[in-house]
């Protein structure tokens, strides 16, 4: 299989989850066998010809309505779309001073096409990540693991596949890796990736590869 071109797409405008710092280490992250173009311009997703995946790490996913079409027909199309970590953030928004704030309900349209949505996290901690679907092939070689980062609350819809549950001693059950499709196309969400230690924990580099190669194979 030809390598599989990967647009990143991701913002600046928080003190997190900046695609300046996060952008090399996810890059890093998925591998020598991608070949990634990296942008903070959601203009690009107007126009997806030139790619076979779609990775997101936007926190704020308000998207004009020529690209929201223009990711939603390429996914349909047979495209693969990977969502990391705030790419479920489908409620925060700028508050024009840097930080965010919420919106009152999660981006309707989004929100159907992604399976879930972000609810909300404590601070950072290690906690567990039990694989459960052993059989997929985003799994391939993937064990139980434990993992450095910030533990996401989620919601999510019954028909979406959950690779992954969250073992996190003071929360609930959460979803870590779900899997769906859309069209012609698939689509995987996980939630890890706020800190780098989580983009180089062995196991979780090893799913993300897998889940390129996943996406990729239409």
């Amino acid at each position: 299989m030809t390598q599989p071109h990967v647009l990143l797409v991701g913002e600046t405008r928080f003190p997190f989850h900046s695609l300046d710092e996060m952008g090399p280490h996810i890059e890093d992250a998925l591998g020598e066998t991608t070949v990634i173009t990296s942008t903070t311009d959601r203009s690009a997703l107007t126009d997806l010809s030139a790619y076979d995946i779609v990775v997101d790490y936007l926190t704020d996913s308000a998207l004009t309505d020529e690209q929201r079409a223009g990711l939603f027909s390429f996914i349909e199309s047979g495209g693969g779309y990977l969502g990391l970590h705030c790419a479920a953030d489908l409620t925060s928004q700028p508050d024009g001073d840097g930080s965010v704030t919420p919106r009152e309900e999660p981006l309707p349209e989004l929100r159907a096409f992604l399976g879930g949505h972000f609810l909300g996290h404590p601070e950072q901690a290690e906690f567990g990540v039990e694989i459960v679907e052993r059989e997929h092939p985003i799994i391939d070689g993937v064990s139980d693991f434990r993992v450095f980062d910030e533990p996401y609350k989620l919601a999510h819809d019954e028909d979406v596949e959950v690779l992954a549950w969250m073992d996190h001693e003071e929360l609930d059950r959460y979803p870590v890796v779900w899997t769906k499709t859309h069209g012609a196309g698939r689509i995987c969400y996980a939630s890890l990736g706020h800190t780098p230690e989580a983009l180089e924990q062995p196991s979780y580099r090893r799913l993300l590869r897998n889940a390129v190669g996943w996406l990729a194979e239409q």
